[in-house]
Order: structure tokens, then C-alpha cells, then sequence
């Protein structure tokens, strides 16, 4: 397929690294020059000098044989000129934009996108804010992701010392449950990620990420002693867009929520729209102030000001004060594997998240039916529909030659969901949620047809 991007920032270069490893032929458009040809230098990619708003530049960089269109650069006027002007030509069959100007989402996306005639609307805060409340719900979880309609969950959390499944076998492990119920399909250690066989070890520090049906959540935590549970008291630092959709949603599920915000007039305005929740006209990295609001009791802090550096130091600051889970945002996503090094739990990009959630829509069509790339984390999950012509059809999986870095997790079948094992047999319709090392997408992409 070939694929034109608008825009060479932090979301254009992540959708290039992924979509031209893919093999996809993919069009990258940016009045930078040195961007371009950096990533030109780095990735299989064809660049074009210019600004996508511009009707010629779009001839020139080949529109007319273009089937997606991704509009992602800084300006919102941009992104929606450019998807504009490509709807002239036929062959694009579907247009995205990023735009953050929270006046287009007052009627709602879809209403949105109709009007504007875009298949997909972006916006990277009510991204972050979705992915937020997602992570809240589950506290000793890092990462959160749903497939087959949201009955499988795929979860990530870090094991520590004096955990009694350190020094387990996987294979072990699998026999100590009276039912199969969850499986481990990746660990992270090292800054590596490890596609597990029966006898890999879990060792202290490790992430691991299992796949497992959500009824069964509470259950399989219990087995590796975890005890996540919803917040009851909040604190957000930061009370700019994302943070005030958050304290909004969890005003609505009756969470005690206090909103820290430095600018007097921001205030005024989060007062008059938030029926509970405390606003604090306070700065973030003022530790006495917080203390005296209870921010050492904290379940969990969420923090999203516009400073990468006042993130990372109030969840900091709130970790050493006692506070049990914190969420940052981060503007720098090269940055996200070292911060778990300094004790931040849960570290989000807007920009990878918005990201993500395009990769999906553009994976979204034929087999493919969902995917979720790991932030912090080289690989990713995705969930594949068996199709009629699939040559693996009623073999048992311990006989298939199942690529290598790669792992099924789980199957959704009518319905029902199944933890497989080495006798299971895959079926014609049966979506399978495969997790994978990056450098496997080929192989698994080639072994599914």
C-alpha cells in the first residue's frame, strides 16, 4: 500500500519506522529539509520538500497513486487543508488527521469527521486521557491493553524481590493453576524483550506481560500475588486539557480528586466546571503545600503539566513521599525506558499514543483485525482473524512451525475466548492475539498469509 504522511515530528517518524519496516511504500512530506533527510538516511522512506497544504507539492509527491493519507504536522489548519485537498483524487480511499484544537471535538469525533469528510480524528489529549483512566484501574499494572472486543486483556507488570514466583519456570507455573488462564507472552528484562519458552525463569526486576481473559484479572493476580485495585484518592498536577478531562471522568466514577494547577485564571475556570473535585492553586514541585493536602495518601498521580521536567520531578516527589502509583507524560519518548530506572511507574507520550492508535486504524482492515505497539517496550501485540485459506487450520500448535520471537496468547472463538496450549487447534474465524519481538512482524505477517 502506499502511504503518504504530512508532518516529520515525533508521530510522522514513529509511523515511518513502523510502516516501512512493513514494507509498506510510504511518502514522507515536511518543509524541514534536515528532518527529511535524516530520516531518509535512517528509513526505507521517499521525501518530499514542502508543506502538504500546498495542492502542487501533493502532484509532486505522487497523491494521485496514494491510497492512505496521513496529515500529523504541528499545525491543525495544515492537517485539515491537506486532507482537503486530497479528497480530489479517488485513489485515496482514507484520510487522517491529528488536530488538537479542542473546538472540533465540542460535537463529538464522528459528528467531527463527517462533516469534515476525515475517516479518523486524532486528538492526543483525549488519547492520553482515554489511556489514563485505562491505566487507573489496575494499580500494580504498567500497561493495559483489550482485544477481542474487550474480553482479552493483555497486562504488564514488574516483579519484584521476594515475589514467590521469582525462580519458577513458566511450565511450572502453568501446572501450580488449576486451569490455564493466563499466559506469559513476553518479559522484559535488560532493556531486552524475551518471547518465553516453558523453561524461562522470572528474575526480580522483570516485566512481564500476560495475556488473559478479563473475568479472570482479579484471579490471576492473586496467583502472582499482585493487588491492583481502583484509586480512591487522585491527585493530577497539571490542569490543562488532559488534566481536566481526567478529573472530569473521574468525578463521574466517584474518585476524590485533587487538581493542582500554578495559573490563577486556569483555576478559575477548572472551579466553575468541576462539581468535586479540589482545585489547588499551588505549584506541582511544592512539596509542603502538597503534603498538606494529603498527597503522601495518594492511590495514584497523575502528572500532565506542559514540562517534561515538572512531570518527572512531582511524580517523584510524590513516589518518595508515599504516594502508591504514579502516571507521567512525557513530551520525549526516547526518554520513556529510562524513567522506570528512577522509580516512575507508568510513563506515556502523547505523541506515541496518537500514534498508536493511527497504526491500528491503518492495520485495522482484512485479517488484521487490532494492534498495540508496548511503549518503552520493542514489541508489539496484534490481533489476526483466521482465514478460510489458512493452511495451520485443525493442526495442533505444539505441530505448527510458529515463527520465532513470536507467541500466541490467546483465541477468540463465537465468542469465547481460550488460553491455548500445545493441543489447541486453530479454527477458520478465529482471531489470535500473537505478541511479537519488532524484528518478527515480517515472518509473522508472512506465516498468516
Amino acid at each position: 500500500m502506499r502511504i503518504m504522511i504530512a508532518g516529520a515530528g515525533q508521530v510522522g517518524h514513529h509511523l515511518c519506522e513502523k510502516l516501512s519496516v512493513e514494507g509498506q511504500e510510504v511518502v514522507l512530506i515536511d518543509r524541514d529539509e534536515k528532518k527529511l533527510r535524516r530520516l531518509e538516511r535512517d528509513l526505507n522512506i521517499l521525501p518530499v520538500l514542502g508543506s502538504a497544504a500546498s495542492a502542487r507539492v501533493l502532484e509532486e509527491a505522487g497523491i494521485k497513486n496514494t491510497e492512505l493519507f496521513i496529515a500529523v504536522t504541528d499545525s491543525d489548519e495544515v492537517n485539515l487543508i491537506a486532507c482537503i485537498l486530497s479528497k480530489q483524487y479517488n485513489q485515496v480511499a482514507s484520510r487522517i488527521a491529528r488536530v488538537r484544537n479542542e473546538d472540533f471535538y465540542v460535537s463529538g469525533e464522528a459528528h467531527t469527521e463527517k462533516t469534515l469528510d476525515i475517516d479518523l480524528l486524532i486528538s492526543p489529549d483525549i488519547a492520553m486521557a482515554d489511556e489514563i483512566m485505562t491505566l487507573s484501574q489496575l494499580s500494580d499494572a504498567f500497561a493495559v491493553a483489550d482485544f477481542a472486543g474487550g474480553q482479552v486483556e493483555l497486562l504488564g507488570y514488574e516483579v519484584y524481590k521476594g515475589n514467590p514466583m521469582v525462580g519458577i519456570t513458566l511450565q511450572k507455573m502453568q501446572t501450580m493453576q488449576r486451569q490455564s488462564n493466563f499466559l506469559i507472552v513476553a518479559i522484559s528484562r535488560g532493556g531486552n524483550t524475551i518471547i518465553p519458552r516453558g523453561d524461562d525463569k522470572i528474575e526480580p526486576g522483570d516485566k512481564i506481560y500476560l495475556v488473559a481473559r478479563k473475568k479472570d484479572i482479579a484471579e490471576v493476580e492473586a496467583h502472582f500475588h499482585f493487588t491492583s485495585k481502583a484509586p480512591k484518592m487522585v491527585f493530577i498536577i497539571g490542569g490543562g486539557t488532559i488534566g481536566y478531562m481526567v478529573a472530569k471522568r473521574m468525578e463521574k466514577q466517584k474518585i476524590s480528586v485533587s487538581l493542582v494547577e500554578e495559573d490563577p485564571k486556569r483555576c478559575e475556570f477548572l472551579t466553575e466546571q468541576l462539581e468535586n473535585a479540589v482545585v489547588l492553586n499551588c505549584d506541582g514541585l511544592d512539596a509542603h503545600e502538597l503534603l498538606e493536602e494529603g498527597i503522601d495518601q495518594a492511590d495514584l498521580v497523575i502528572s500532565v503539566t506542559e514540562s517534561d521536567t515538572t512531570n518527572i520531578l512531582s511524580s517523584l516527589l510524590s513516589k518518595h513521599h508515599g504516594a502508591r502509583k504514579c502516571i507521567t507524560k512525557i513530551n520525549r519518548p526516547d526518554f520513556i525506558p529510562l524513567l522506570g530506572k528512577l522509580g516512575i511507574d507508568v510513563a506515556l507520550s502523547p505523541r506515541l499514543v496518537a500514534a498508536n492508535m493511527i497504526l491500528r486504524f491503518v492495520r485495522g482492515g482484512g485479517k488484521i483485525v487490532s494492534v498495540a505497539t508496548l511503549l518503552g517496550s520493542d514489541a508489539e501485540v496484534m490481533e489476526i482473524q483466521v482465514s478460510e485459506s489458512a493452511k495451520f487450520q485443525d493442526i495442533p500448535l505444539k505441530s505448527l512451525k510458529f515463527p520465532r520471537h513470536a507467541v500466541l496468547g490467546a483465541i477468540s472463538r463465537k465468542g469465547k475466548v481460550i488460553i491455548p496450549s500445545g493441543d489447541t487447534r486453530l479454527k477458520e474465524g478465529d482471531n489470535l492475539v500473537v505478541f511479537f519481538a519488532k524484528d518478527a512482524i515480517s515472518s509473522v505477517e508472512a506465516f498468516f498469509g
